[in-house]
């Protein structure tokens, strides 16, 4: 799968201390601070572990954002925003901006950092996004081209719903399933990724152009998918001239898909760089397409005699099951410990004392150093 899904960096973060000193006048408020910074810890261990499973990501996720949120949800019983969401600064890098961070101190923009960060963690070893929700209740709103900019957002989610799609293609493939299912499914995965190319064209193409070229093979490569199988049904319904424009059709964007692999290779951008021409899933649609291309070439030579038309036959197709369909993300319930005894403990008055684990304004952050997900066996249709 790491040959053949292009994902984009994960996002850094400056260490945060929650040493809320003074602020935090009580046992239970100290506790309060003390779990968050060894939450965070945890959970951002778990990104760089490469025995975490989805089960031990859960559970690291939903502690901190289970404590983050008493930080952010009202305690007091009123609608008044809570009194700590603005006491905590918190630095990101973005996915596609290199190792600058922007900072906010702002506990929303943790939450929807950190939630960032964990989504894009499940897409490595397979999505959850939180954009409607959280990502307009932020004060300063996201700059063009940061992660939590609604094109941004949307490509990623596109992408994953895409992504999703192609397991259902391979198992469909696989379990031998009706052609014109797979066809429709081809057609339905190749505009997803379609969509995701085209809300990126306004984004700058230093930090996009190798995303894009990613997005265009699949597109292309999925096209192919779907006139070859849309080729075989029309075969099966004794249309072999149809058939054989249909399948000339899928050479055309297959080799389109190969010249796009090279581009998208030789094209500088964050990111790592997929090989999916290399893989077998890709190098069998050639050759499937190649044969039955001439299957229906002699078959219209010795039976049909039907002649080829000029334009191929339109994809007016639309999977009846099997469309993707993305899990809603909930988070936690709030932790018991944030109660709003404990909460009237937090003295703004007080004020928090120096954080030493401050970084200086846009100071570069370390990269995550993702571990190295070593690809199953290829089987030619399991991708993930």
């Amino acid at each position: 799968m790491t040959h053949w899904f292009h994902r984009n960096p994960l996002k850094a973060t400056a260490p945060v201390s929650f040493n809320l000193y003074g602020v935090a006048s009580s046992p239970a408020a100290n506790k309060i601070c003390n779990d968050l910074r060894t939450t965070r810890a945890r959970l951002l261990d778990a990104f760089t572990d490469a025995t975490c499973t989805p089960e031990i990501m859960k559970k690291s996720s939903d502690e901190y954002f289970a404590l983050l949120q008493g930080f952010i949800l009202p305690l007091d019983g009123t609608t008044q925003e809570n009194k700590l969401r603005f006491i905590q600064n918190f630095k990101w890098t973005d996915s596609l901006q290199g190792n600058i961070a922007s900072a906010q101190q702002d506990a929303v923009f943790e939450l929807v950092s950190m939630a960032f960060n964990v989504a894009i963690w499940y897409t490595n070893v397979s999505s959850f996004w939180n954009n409607e929700t959280h990502i307009p209740r932020l004060i300063t709103p996201a700059e063009k081209g940061r992660d939590l900019e609604p094109r941004v957002i949307d490509t990623y989610i596109v992408q994953i719903q895409a992504e999703a799609q192609e397991v259902t293609i391979a198992r469909a493939i696989e379990l031998k399933h009706n052609a014109s299912l797979i066809a429709a499914l081809s057609f339905e995965t190749a505009n997803f990724y379609q969509k995701a190319d085209h809300t990126l064209n306004t984004l700058d193409p230093e930090c996009s152009s190798k995303w894009k070229k990613y997005l265009q093979l699949k597109q292309h490569f999925y096209m192919a998918y779907a006139h070859c199988y849309h080729g075989q049904t029309l075969l099966a319904g004794d249309k072999c001239g149809e058939a054989i424009r249909s399948l000339q059709e899928a050479e055309k964007f297959y080799s389109r898909a190969e010249a796009l692999c090279k581009e998208y290779r030789q094209t500088k951008g964050p990111g790592s760089t997929a090989k999916p021409s290399e893989q077998l899933f890709f190098k069998k649609l050639g050759t499937f397409i190649k044969n039955t291309l001439e299957k229906c070439q002699r078959e219209n030579g010795f039976i049909y005699f039907h002649k080829v038309p000029a334009e191929a036959p339109a994809l007016e197709l639309k999977a009846s099951y099997g469309l993707a369909e993305p899990t809603p993300f909930e988070l936690p319930p709030l932790s018991a410990q944030c109660t709003p005894e404990v909460y009237a403990t937090f003295d703004l008055t007080k004020g928090p004392k120096e954080d030493k684990a401050k970084v200086k304004h846009d100071e570069e952050i370390k990269p995550v150093k993702e571990p190295d997900l070593k690809p199953q066996k290829d089987t030619g249709c399991v991708v993930s």
